[in-house]
This record gives C-alpha cells, structure tokens and sequence, in this order.
C-alpha cells in the first residue's frame, strides 16, 4: 500500500526566544516491509544543523531556531510503500543489546497495578498468543479516552486513572511485557484512518521480541497488529526515547502548538 503523509508541526512562542534546539525524530527508514519513495522535511523560522542515528538507528535531525524567533514550522511529507507483514518487523537491529529492552525507565516503571495486570494476564498458549492476550487485557482495564493528554504519565498514573490514549497504552504494555521477562520497546510513527484523512496527532504503539520471530508489533489501542496502513518512524525504550519532536529552549515565553496532519493512500 502506498501512502501520502503530510505532516506539519507548528510552535508559537508570546515572547522571542533567543535560542532553541529541537530533536526531530520524523524521518522514517527503509526497512524490510516498509520502502520510503520519497521523504523531505522543511524547516521554517530555523534550520537543521545536523542529521544522524541515534543509538536506536532512528534517524534524527537537530533543528535550531533563528535568534528571536517567535514561531516556528517544521513539515514532513513524503510516500512510503507498505507490506502487511502481520506486525512482525524482524530481529534486533541498532546499537544496543537486547536485553535493554527489559530495563525498566522512569515512565515504565513497574509498580503494583502494573504487576498485577500482568499476572492477572493469560498464560496459555505461545509467546505470541500471550502477548496478543496481555494487549486485550490491558485495553480491557484501560479503555481508550481522550480525556487526558499528558506526555509524563508513568505507566502507573495511567492505571490508576483507569483509561488513557495510545501513548499510555504502550507504555502499560511495555511495562506489562517486561514484568513478564519480554523485551519491549515504543514505537512512533503514522497510521492511516479508515474513516478519515486530517488527523490531529501522530500515533503510538509496542512491540515485543519474540524468540524466532524478533520485534512484532501491537497496536494496543485498536486492538491488532500494525498491518499495511502503519509507518514506523522511531523505537525507545519509551516515549522520550522516541517523541517525534522533543528539546530545549532558553527564556520564559509560553509555547503554544498546533498539528496538522494528512495520511492517506496514494
């Protein structure tokens, strides 16, 4: 399947802001089931100083702000060709060893309920059909809602509000999958929407390594395994390893920021 991405990420700032440097993990790669035809990404109101890998071999653009900048705009479009691969992405690739993805982090720590999610979890059957069954009871307990939006929720925090977004689901899963001695990791990057084409976020989902068949994937949210309609972008070990944009400013303006977003087949 082929798919158009538009992709624009806009901040305001209500002062000058006289010095800024962003990560931007928006440059998806190559890889087996998943071929990028094209890919650009602009910058306005600044320019990209570097591009290199991370120690996840995301591939990351450093973008610094023009002096006194009071807006910025940075824009991702491009086609990519997806195979439905069942989720399965494949082995361990990158710079770092496997066993890392059972490191617990500071949003994936795993606490009471997290634990007991994941003994209360089935365990019949294979790795696979375990962790497929850990995905159900997980968005069993946490159903998707948007009423709450926070980039910090520990995997604890979202448990204990019951309910939660894509993002939270991955990293209770996460966490979940690692209580249980699985390697796990998040994943960023862009679903197409049956029943619609403007979105307002990016999406979120897990994988899990599984002996004999590596890394596969698991959309918690929706209940399946990414399939033709998902584009991987970055892996971390948890949301702030792979944020499609994260970074740092000096001075106090407040920041505001918008997102426009276009997925659609070509």
């Amino acid at each position: 399947m082929r798919l158009k991405i538009h992709h624009k990420t806009h901040y305001t700032y209500d002062a000058p802001v006289p010095y800024g440097l962003q990560q931007v993990r928006l440059r998806p790669k190559s890889r087996p089931g998943q071929l990028i035809e094209d890919w650009t990404i602009e910058v306005t109101g600044g320019q990209v100083e570097v591009s290199f890998e991370d120690e996840h071999a995301n591939a990351v653009d450093l973008v610094s702000f023009a002096p006194g900048q009071s807006d910025i705009e940075i824009t991702c479009s491009g086609t990519v060709d997806v195979e439905d691969t069942s989720g399965v992405v494949g082995p361990q690739g990158g710079f770092v060893p496997l066993w890392l993805f059972r490191r617990s982090t500071a949003l994936t720590g795993a606490g009471a309920r997290v634990r007991a999610l994941a003994e209360a979890a089935p365990k019949d059957g294979s790795d696979l059909d375990r962790l497929h069954a850990l995905s159900a009871h997980v968005l069993e307990l946490v159903p998707y809602s948007t009423d709450q939006a926070a980039s910090d929720l520990t995997a604890e925090d979202v448990m204990e509000a019951g309910h939660g977004v894509c993002q939270d689901h991955a990293h209770v899963f996460i966490t979940a999958a690692r209580a249980l001695g699985y390697p796990a990791r998040y994943v960023s990057g862009y679903l197409m929407m049956d029943d619609r084409v403007d979105q307002d976020a990016s999406h979120a989902w897990a994988e899990a390594h599984v002996e004999g068949l590596g890394w596969v994937g698991f959309d918690i949210s929706n209940g399946i395994s990414p399939d033709a309609r998902y584009v991987r972008v970055a892996t971390g070990l948890d949301y702030r390893g792979a944020a499609p944009i994260s970074g740092l400013r000096y001075g106090n303006a407040g920041e505001a920021m918008s997102v426009t977003l276009q997925v659609q087949q070509q």
